[in-house]
């Protein structure tokens, strides 16, 4: 089968994504995981400098998902470019940069620093962030603000580049829209839904934070109305991510309109897990005589 994809400006050889945050940097699961066989890698989120994170705890585990407040850790983009990319490069497979900021302006410090080496192939922006000069609130809660990153990052690199968008907004096809309109290849969603543990005994949050952010497959019916919304909303390209474990995982965000799939928490469980997701989704497709990914994209027909 042709497994190959077109998703936001790049040719894949198929439409498994590794999420940023859930595979490190690429090469720690190279031991483990063909990286080879994965359509792209997008790496764990970088800022121009290095970051500490939060204090722990950071994770805990729920039912049928995870809660983490890992708070950006990462060993910002010159250590990462020295120490990290030489080995990633070696692969056959985009290498895609997931830039943050604390403010908006080290969103373009970052994508324009990698924007010159031929080994990146684009840029996924992390608008969920928190922006110190806005009281921890992130950019991807408003179209406007989304605008203005997007525009002002593409103005610097004419490498493909997502914006990857947080749920927690009532504006989610807005700041999709919005996104397009300053020059995005694609959006990516959903990042993590804000959601908190507390311990009854202790009375206190199970993690250092108040908040974190819940990801696994208990968001996956939530993101899938996501996807659904915006991608036959907006006239953009989709990257769907929530909770995708299986191959039929995957063929469902397609059919609402997803043209590739990040898959994240499975891997911290499960880490070779994207081989067994591409194969899955290939036989599902020959079962039903299907010759390639892209005659099911978008081919929901609702009820």
């Amino acid at each position: 089968m042709d497994t190959r994809i077109k998703a936001g400006g790049l040719v894949l050889k198929n439409p498994v994504i590794l999420a940023s945050g859930t595979a490190g940097y690429g090469i720690e699961l190279a031991p483990i995981l063909d990286l080879n066989r994965v359509g792209a890698i997008v790496v764990k989120g970088l800022y121009p400098y290095e970051r500490q994170g939060n204090p722990p705890p950071r994770l805990w585990e729920t039912p049928c998902g995870l809660l983490n407040s890992i708070g950006l850790q990462g060993v910002g983009m010159r250590r990462f470019a020295e120490e990290y990319l030489p080995h990633l490069s070696q692969y056959d497979t985009h290498i895609i940069i997931n830039a943050c900021g604390e403010e908006d302006e080290e969103y373009v410090q970052v994508v324009k620093y990698f924007s010159k080496l031929p080994s990146v192939s684009g840029f996924e922006l992390n608008l969920s962030c928190p922006n110190v000069r806005e009281g921890g609130k992130c950019p991807a809660m408003w179209p406007r603000w989304s605008y203005e990153i997007v525009k002002a990052t593409r103005e610097v690199t004419e490498k493909p580049l997502w914006a990857k968008l947080t749920p927690n907004t009532s504006s989610l096809v807005e700041v999709a829209s919005a996104c397009q309109e300053a020059g995005a290849d694609a959006v990516s969603l959903v990042n993590t839904y804000l959601a908190m543990a507390v311990d009854f005994r202790t009375r206190k949050s199970r993690l250092s934070t108040l908040f974190g952010g819940l990801s696994g497959p208990a968001i996956k019916p939530l993101a899938l109305r996501a996807v659904y919304l915006v991608a036959s909303s907006v006239d953009v390209d989709v990257v769907g991510i929530g909770g995708i474990s299986s191959g039929e995982d995957l063929l469902e965000f397609l059919l609402v309109g997803a043209k590739a799939v990040q898959i994240g928490s499975i891997t911290l469980r499960e880490p070779a897990a994207a081989e067994r997701i591409l194969k899955e989704a290939v036989s599902l497709l020959e079962e039903e005589g299907y010759n390639n990914f892209n005659e099911i994209i978008g081919r929901f027909q609702g009820v």
